[in-house]
């Protein structure tokens, strides 16, 4: 589902995803209070949600979706130097998010990966995260101490990998343990840390200066 108060931005969108055939646009919303109506009705897998939109925003939307019975994935899509608040949108329930000048490939790529229950976060994008974090233009949440506290040290090692990118595999094969075993950690650590996804943990990650900066 697309949801942009822009026509032409939605438009543009249907037609890169209807291009693919394991894609499928089920509808189109133009602000955030019209997105929740129509995914009562056609329960979409992913929604590309813009930010900036009248009336209901796209960051209530994804507060909305993500509180839902059965919640959709959603990607972000944002020019995001003009919103440095999408990161309160990955916080309420986002997959990820992506800018809006990525190629189409990359829109499509990063449509299979949310849908397959990963997160995405564009290496560009990801820059501007630890950005973000180095100057403190996000701040760190009051309880983070306590959060850290209750991991224990392996989880701590596998969130260290979660948070620079690496997939289950990546971290397995760099810890020496199975991707089974990974995964049962990552489960672990984001119920710990009230993360309801990887894109989540990592900025869990950041919050709780686990992982600096470069």
């Amino acid at each position: 589902m697309i949801v942009d108060d822009q026509v032409m931005v939605r438009a543009g969108l249907a037609a890169i995803v209807g291009s693919q055939d394991d894609l499928e646009v089920v509808g189109e919303a133009g602000d955030g209070a019209a997105a929740l109506a129509l995914a009562a009705v056609v329960a979409p897998d992913v929604v590309l949600m813009d930010v900036r939109m009248p009336g209901m925003d796209g960051l209530a939307a994804t507060e909305r979706l993500a509180a839902s019975a059965s919640p959709p994935k959603v990607l972000v899509l944002t020019t995001f130097h003009q919103d440095a608040h999408v990161f309160q949108a990955l916080k309420a329930g986002a997959s990820g998010f992506l800018l809006k000048d990525a190629e189409p490939a990359d829109l499509v790529a990063a449509i299979r990966v949310v849908a397959a229950g990963e997160a995405m976060l564009s290496p560009t994008v990801t820059r501007r995260l630890i950005d973000a974090f180095a100057t403190g233009t996000v701040a760190a949440a009051p309880e983070a101490d306590l959060r850290l506290a209750a991991l224990t040290p392996r989880e701590r090692e596998v969130l260290l990998g979660v948070a620079r990118g690496l997939s289950n595999a990546e971290v397995g094969t760099e810890l020496g343990i199975g991707v089974g075993t990974v995964k049962a950690h990552v489960n672990a650590l984001m119920a710990k840390l009230g993360a309801a996804n990887r894109v989540q943990a990592t900025i869990v990650a950041y919050d709780l200066g686990l992982v600096r900066p470069r």
